[in-house]
């Protein structure tokens, strides 16, 4: 939910503004709409979000701390560029989660739970066909939150979700670079095919290379694209007229 509207209707239902509000600005990092290095306004976001300023800096705040923006006094609100150590660090959470769990899920599958995984894999084959990389992206979502569900381990992965921000940027950059959404789709076959198999080391060696394919992704889109990324430990501070430029390119890019 990335929309004032669904905001809106949100908050009809009794849910909490701040969470809200975290939850759009997440949204929009995470899927690009707000990319590594913009300018973020509280001013322009309470607004479009008819929201006070409150929720949107408490917002903000939580998003600091989950390394999603990087906030300077007197100079203002960033997104933070994407940190190769950061998405490491999420991939070695996610890993070590999804195989642990797929290891109790050999051997657990049913017939009705590998009919659901191939029907996800249905779906992700008509996005590759209509080239629909969000469309695709939220059924890989979907498939690897069900694959943790056979475990009997779905309560985990709003846990894969919050820790792998940082990596979900970094793929989401990756899909329209390298096409390769054929190449996924198959490396989910391999891994849903060992599963009803019951091949526990060839099902755990597919999913963990399934896996890390995003580090040679990182590599490409770094080699393209390098003012999207920082090496620095601690964030750079920006400069006055490159915090302007980004703004006012964020701004012609939303006009387009």
């Amino acid at each position: 939910m990335a929309s004032a509207e669904g905001l809106h209707a949100a908050r009809s239902r009794g849910r909490n503004t701040r969470q809200l509000v975290h939850e759009v600005l997440r949204s929009r990092i995470v899927g690009l709409e707000l990319e590594p290095g913009s300018a973020v306004s509280e001013n322009d976001l309470a607004a479009e979000l008819g929201v006070s300023r409150t929720p949107v800096r408490e917002s903000l705040i939580l998003l600091a701390d989950e390394g999603l923006v990087d906030i300077y006094p007197q100079m203002g609100t960033f997104v933070s560029r994407i940190r190769e150590r950061d998405v490491a660090s999420a991939q070695f959470i996610r890993e070590a989660l999804e195989c642990a769990a797929l290891r109790d899920a050999v051997g657990k599958a049913g017939p009705r739970d590998v009919a659901e995984l191939r029907a996800l894999l249905t779906a992700q084959e008509e996005a590759d066909r209509r080239s629909d990389m969000a469309g695709f992206f939220q059924l890989d979502e979907d498939f690897h939150a069900r694959l943790m569900a056979v475990s009997g381990h779905a309560s985990a992965w709003p846990v894969v979700s919050q820790a792998k921000a940082q990596l979900d940027r970094a793929r989401r950059l990756s899909l329209p670079m390298t096409q390769q959404m054929s190449l996924l789709i198959g490396q989910h076959r391999e891994v849903v095919d060992l599963l009803e198999a019951g091949d526990l080391d060839r099902a755990d060696e597919s999913l963990r290379s399934h896996l890390r394919l995003v580090f040679s992704d990182v590599e490409k889109i770094r080699a393209k694209h390098p003012e999207l990324f920082s090496d620095e430990d601690a964030p750079l501070r920006p400069r006055r007229d490159s915090a302007r430029r980004t703004a006012s390119r964020t701004a012609s890019q939303g006009d387009r």
